[in-house]
């Protein structure tokens, strides 16, 4: 069994925004209706937000849409967006402790670990987008006719952006940063289960300076929220994380309404694949990490290992001692290293998950239970023994378990890697370039990590292949996608040209 930490004294921060942001404001919904929002730690309501209905959500649009179409935030120049946005990165790491906390009770994160490198990077994240608000540029042409004739760079208008639970702070800015800097204007629904730091970023954004109706937040719930967003006809562009299954809903909607592009980040189930001259204590370290990171409540995590058959029984030795030693519990306290599932939703279909993989016959390594009569915590769990059409081998989990087997080949893992309808990461773990060089060009999948995992930086992309989606969420490819190109072209000479 897991590590078990019975938590620490914490002083639960004061919650100070659970109002809808729109133009520039604190709002109450118009219907007055509100929702709880659920600490995972105990299960104990921590507060009540205001629910953005499609009343609200037209309210919003509506004033994202008068900022962009005469306020003076698309026609600023560059350097200046820069400018606020810098300034609302100082912000924000004026008052990390303060989102971490807020994080932590509300998405049972680490609080060490939010405090000590995730909120810091979105600071950062935010100061790479504002160094390229003055870097946005067309080209000149040279067209086969007589014609003088070159691009523009223009923000697409107002974007609709739909965040999950599992990282708050990371996916709001990694959305909103590549937007704004972009001289896009913005409506964004987090997470129903996740609001609290979107609205604390709302709240800094309008100290920063960012004018009124340039960013709005309205938490509610996704099957009345969403569709709002992403079927409004006033809405240029969507961008979606989340579920596979909802992906489809959001481009059906784009489809339906004024034919808005979409991109979207949805499902994984990634493979890690563990070659035979691998260290094998290094690679059951990054295997651990790769599926137990954030509780495995993650679109990346290397859920399905595959490792030669040459180290395969020491690898599984090593990584179950691993496993039992992983320490749960309180995500406040500074021993733990893995805290709640997200919600009782998630942490009861994982669990569900569970008992299907042991009906199903796969050997149940570790784990596999709740950890402690209270909050929604679940133990470090491996199977091994299994099938590659079991549910447990196909289906996205989302949570803290790993499916362990073995491979004899390059071929057979290739083909094994690939055997999912999804494809958004993998990882490699070998001491050989021409076997690193050979599966990375073999695995279809967005994101291949060598010798590493969770491997993210501003300036790098990442997104999906198959029914992972497409487009791409960092890197300048993000902020491609707020932009559109508009050619202009004239004669050369004075005539019309005919």
């Amino acid at each position: 069994m897991a590590g078990v930490s019975n938590g620490s004294s914490f002083k639960m921060p004061s919650i100070k925004f659970t109002k809808l942001f729109i133009n520039g404001q604190f709002v109450h919904s118009l219907s007055g209706k509100e929702f709880e929002t659920i600490d995972p730690r105990t299960g104990d309501v921590i507060t009540k937000i205001s629910e953005a209905t499609k009343e609200d959500i037209d309210v919003a649009v509506k004033a994202a849409r008068v900022a962009f179409d005469s306020g003076p935030w698309p026609r600023m120049a560059g350097a200046e967006r820069a400018r606020i946005m810098t300034k609302w990165a100082e912000l924000i790491e004026e008052n990390v402790e303060e989102i971490a906390a807020l994080d932590a009770i509300d998405a049972g994160k680490l609080y060490h670990s939010l405090k000590g490198g995730e909120i810091p990077a979105t600071a950062k994240t935010i100061r790479y987008y504002a160094g390229a608000a003055d870097k946005i540029h067309g080209e000149v042409l040279k067209p086969g006719r007589e014609l003088f004739a070159y691009t523009l760079m223009e923000p697409i208008g107002v974007v609709g952006l739909i965040i999950p639970w599992n990282f708050p702070s990371t996916m709001f800015v990694c959305k909103v940063a590549p937007a704004l800097a972009a001289g896009c204007t913005v409506v964004i629904k987090p997470a129903e289960q996740t609001p609290l730091s979107s609205l604390f970023y709302a709240h800094l954004a309008k100290q920063a300076g960012i004018p009124d109706g340039v960013l709005n937040v309205v938490p509610g719930f996704g099957s009345i929220a969403g569709p709002a967003i992403t079927s409004h006809m006033d809405i240029d562009k969507v961008s979606f994380t989340g579920s596979t299954e909802v992906g489809r809903e959001v481009m059906r909607a784009a489809a339906n309404s004024n034919l808005k592009p979409v991109s979207l980040e949805l499902g994984g189930k990634s493979p890690l694949l563990v070659f035979d001259d691998a260290d094998v204590d290094q690679a059951a370290q990054i295997a651990l990490l790769g599926v137990l990171f954030n509780k495995g409540e993650i679109c990346v995590a290397g859920s399905r290992v595959f490792v030669q058959e040459g180290i395969y029984d020491e690898f599984e030795k090593k990584l179950v001692e691993k496993a039992k030693a992983w320490v749960v519990g309180d995500p406040f306290d500074p021993n733990v290293h893995q805290g709640p599932q997200a919600s009782k939703k998630q942490f009861e279909k994982i669990l569900s998950y569970i008992e299907h993989g042991k009906r199903e016959g796969a050997t149940l390594l570790t784990g596999g239970k709740r950890v402690g009569d209270k909050g929604y915590y679940i133990e470090p769990t491996i199977f091994s023994d299994v099938k590659e059409d079991m549910l447990i081998v196909q289906d996205e989990i989302f949570g803290p378990v790993m499916v362990l087997k073995k491979f004899k080949t390059i071929e057979e893992a290739i083909e094994s890697a690939n055997n999912t309808k999804y494809g958004l990461a993998s990882g490699i773990v070998t001491k050989s370039l021409d076997i690193a060089n050979t599966v990375s060009r073999s695995i279809r999948a967005g994101i291949i990590w060598i010798n590493c995992y969770f491997a993210f930086g501003d300036d790098i992309p990442y997104g999906g292949y198959k029914m992972s989606g497409f487009g791409r969420d960092l890197g300048l490819e993000s902020l491609h996608k707020f932009l559109q190109v508009k050619s202009v072209v004239t004669p050369i000479h004075n005539s019309p040209w005919l």
